[in-house]
């Protein structure tokens, strides 16, 4: 079980959610969108689209800070590891609650305006079922870590490393299991979230709009010495 969970379940979710991707980009190109809802419904969007998309950055920017980036280089930055989990704490926190905030506006407009409700797939049901757990687990345990009655776990030192260690090849379960439950827990849901991904909505965070900053302008050109314009439209200043 130990060589199952740590070990196997990440790979395979790794694979799933690169490969998916591929298969996904070769043979669903017409698929790969957000299946956006705006036109059915505006004023709970603009609310909870904007808490999401900026808590979910700021959360994805932490991630890649505590996981990928060892604690020896942030401390050779200059950054002492009171300061770290301080800054951590803290901005991790208001982009978690923000995150939250925003997916319950979100899940709650999905499902009490009755064109949303009606436009929601099982898919993605199951998918946000998984984000809204991942997500409540991750800041969950943040704030127990550093608030709760036991001594704040350093997760730099065990979850962290362990995630570096899959890459490497040579992932080390003993690091993920001197964790808390809680970090495991949220491990875990992360990768299966990983494995959802290219098969949901959620594909959309890989595109963006490169290709609009080198695109040509569109040039728009007047009909003039076409047909006379009808009475009461005449371009002001004509005689």
């Amino acid at each position: 079980m130990r060589t199952f969970l740590w070990v196997i379940v990440p790979y395979v979710c790794l694979a799933v959610f690169v490969g998916g991707h591929v298969w996904r980009y070769r043979y669903d190109k017409f698929g790969w969108t957000t299946r956006s809802s705006q036109l059915y419904e505006k004023r709970l969007l603009r609310w909870g689209s904007p808490l999401f998309h900026l808590g979910i950055l700021g959360v994805l920017v932490g991630h890649v800070v505590g996981l990928v980036i060892p604690d020896t280089w942030t401390e050779g930055a200059g950054i002492s590891g009171d300061a770290y989990h301080a800054m951590s704490f803290g901005l991790g926190t208001v982009a978690g609650v923000a995150t939250v905030v925003g997916l319950a506006i979100l899940v709650y407009r999905r499902r009490t305006v009755g064109p949303v409700f009606s436009a929601t797939t099982r898919n993605d049901k199951a998918m946000y079922l998984v984000l809204a757990a991942t997500i409540v687990a991750g800041l969950a345990t943040t704030v127990w870590n550093n608030v709760g009655p036991e001594h704040a776990h350093e997760y730099r030192e065990t979850v962290s490393p362990w995630f570096r260690s899959i890459f490497t090849l040579d992932p080390d379960t003993s690091l993920i299991l001197a964790a808390p439950w809680g970090f495991r827990v949220h491990a875990l849901l992360a990768f299966v979230l990983f494995a959802m991904w290219p098969f949901t909505r959620l594909v959309h965070m890989l595109s963006a709009p490169v290709g609009y900053l080198t695109r040509p302008y569109v040039v728009y050109r007047s009909r003039e010495g076409g047909r006379e314009p009808r009475r009461g439209w005449e371009p002001v200043g004509r005689p």
